[in-house]
């Protein structure tokens, strides 16, 4: 079964620096329909004006990754880690017992957009980490792309949490498949473009909430991104 959940069914604020979409509850935004799924518990699309940012502030036993897709974002944190996040590279923190970090658009003329991703542990009390990876444009170039994983497989974020996901970049006409085995499922998350999702059109904004499949055949119908999260 694949259910999609609209674009324009996320929430949305607009705070001048920041224009984001939730397509979780987070924050000001409360949706008892859509709290997560399984042990993804945020999707924030994020759009930072040039100067902007989210000032030091602290999280606890999360798994953060951060996916940006135009621009750049530059991140400080209490462990020591620091660095300019770029199209094509991945950040992994684990805030565990407790971390606190900063995020700013460094530009002073070009937005930041981004995917801002949570995944809740499979226990509490990690001892908190950062890490960031790059991941080349031939790499996600119609295939899928391991960008996270409990187990560092094919060069991917290690996260705390028996979840993997996955980037690819399609041209129209171009398709990917991924098996997922039975008691599993997946969530589909629209990054730009259009695709086709089990014979489900999806538009820039729109995720799918993916159940009882055993196979997701992704075809882009335009150039378009998509990232999927195997999930248990």
């Amino acid at each position: 079964m694949v259910k999609v959940r609209k674009s324009h069914e996320r929430g949305h604020f607009d705070h001048g620096w920041l224009d984001t979409y939730h397509t979780f509850s987070f924050g000001l935004y409360h949706d008892p329909s859509f709290l997560g799924y399984g042990p993804l518990r945020v999707i924030n699309e994020d759009r930072v004006k040039p100067d902007g940012g989210f000032p030091m502030h602290g999280h606890r036993d999360m798994e953060i990754i951060t996916w940006v897709l135009e621009g750049e974002l530059e991140h400080k944190d209490s462990t020591g880690g620091g660095s300019i996040i770029r199209p094509g590279e991945a950040q992994r923190m684990t805030a565990g017992t407790g971390i606190m970090h900063s995020e700013f658009n460094p530009s002073g003329e070009h937005n930041v957009h981004l995917l801002q991703i949570w995944i809740e542990p499979r226990q509490r009390g990690y001892k908190p980490g950062y890490d960031q990876k790059s991941f080349s444009d031939e790499q996600r170039s119609g295939r899928l792309c391991l960008l996270a994983s409990p187990d560092e497989s094919d060069g991917a974020l290690t996260i705390q949490q028996d979840a993997r996901v996955y980037d690819t970049v399609l041209a129209a006409g171009e398709s990917v498949e991924l098996a997922l085995v039975p008691g599993r499922r997946a969530w589909v998350q629209m990054a730009r473009g259009r695709a086709d999702l089990n014979g489900q059109e999806l538009n820039q904004g729109d995720g799918a909430a993916v159940s009882d499949e055993t196979l997701l055949k992704l075809k882009g119908l335009d150039a378009c991104e998509v990232l999927i999260f195997d999930l248990p």
